[in-house]
């Protein structure tokens, strides 16, 4: 089944299917099931919760202080596909952070460019690799391999990226396409994206928040709800319709990208090997500073911080500069769940979020 979530029906497909999920896993029992490799994080879904009053507020000082820069990396982005694309485009975003930014590219490359394009929203798992049902489905709709997109919203280790790399040269071997497995986000704090339209870490408005400005599509689930033939799994969030942001969010991305696409420029070039070094460097120290073994622990970069802090159980938050508005929502995050804040002024990112090892109880 694909449907379009919260979004309009021509913005979006996402191959998922959907579950009706009553047996959630609490943060703590899934970060110990995790940790002790009982079970893969795909497997279980930790129910998710409105935002606070106080929390909105600050998504909302987020989309003030950043929404355009977003709406003109998304136009950059648009360019640098168009560039890369002759003929039609698919674009094939990751679900979740990548939707919102596939959902505005589909309306820049359409409405800007004048380019024939189609959107899908895929599942990708770390360890499990891209949906391959849900890749060939896009294929038996007659899309060309050669026309694919992958787009995301940001790399913080690159580890997404190497997934997807691998999965596709895997894909492409079993099938005999010629699918381009690189990646294309908006800011590539890794170096490790085939594409990128910055390499700064800035806050990306929607990462702030998780179903409601995604199309109330929950993170992808990979359990034994999901058989062989089957997309990978998620939970819509029905019940979170009023709150929801998703279209607005997209919709006010577009208008203002749309103002730009007159008075848009060449994006300036990105120094990939400076990111990819950068990102080396912090992780070494990361790891020896704070006695970690498992890189899996480190989430370096604003997106990957701000997941810590909502879905998982976090140890420390690390900020460059504890009053800059970009860490704002981290900060309140952090308060309302007594996580302590380092500041540290040499940190190569906005923030860092540290996994709490589940043998610390």
């Amino acid at each position: 089944m694909n449907f379009s979530g919260s979004y309009r029906s021509g913005d979006v497909s996402f191959l998922l299917k959907p579950l009706v999920m009553q047996d959630f896993v609490d943060v703590e029992q899934k970060e110990k099931l995790i940790q002790s490799g009982k079970r893969h994080y795909s497997e279980m879904l930790s129910p998710e919760s409105l935002p606070s009053a106080r929390y909105l507020d600050v998504f909302r000082q987020a989309c003030d202080a950043n929404l355009a820069r977003m709406a003109r990396d998304c136009l950059a982005l648009a360019g640098l596909i168009t560039a890369r694309r002759s003929g039609a485009i698919t674009l094939v975003s990751l679900a979740r952070a990548g939707t919102p930014v596939g959902v505005v590219l589909k309306h820049l490359l359409a409405r800007v460019m004048q380019r024939e394009v189609a959107h899908y929203s895929v599942s990708i798992i770390r360890d499990r690799g891209i949906d391959q049902v849900a890749l060939e489905h896009i294929l038996a709709q007659g899309h060309a391999p050669e026309s694919i997109v992958f787009v995301d919203g940001w790399t913080g280790k690159g580890v997404i990226s190497r997934e997807l790399e691998a999965a596709i040269e895997e894909f492409n071997a079993r099938r005999g396409t010629c699918i381009d497995g690189g990646l294309y986000v908006l800011s590539d704090l890794a170096g490790t994206a085939a594409c990128a339209a910055s390499c700064d870490d800035y806050l990306i408005p929607s990462s702030i928040l998780n179903a409601t400005v995604s199309g109330l599509v929950s993170r992808s689930i990979l359990n034994d709800a999901i058989g062989p033939n089957d997309f990978h799994g998620c939970v819509y969030y029905e019940q979170f319709e009023a709150q929801d942001q998703s279209q607005r969010f997209a919709d006010e991305l577009v208008d203002l990208a749309m103002a730009m696409a007159p008075l848009q420029g060449e994006p300036a070039p990105m120094d990939k090997a400076l990111a990819a070094s950068v990102s080396r460097a912090y992780m070494q120290a990361a790891l020896a500073t704070h006695g970690i073994t498992d890189v899996n622990m480190v989430k370096p970069g604003i997106g990957e911080a701000t997941r810590v802090l909502l879905r998982r159980s976090p140890r420390l938050l690390i900020v460059r500069e504890r009053d800059s508005v970009d860490v704002a929502h981290l900060v309140l995050l952090a308060q309302e769940k007594n996580i302590p804040v380092l500041v540290d002024p040499a940190l190569p990112y906005h923030a860092v979020s540290l996994i709490r090892s589940a043998l610390d109880g």
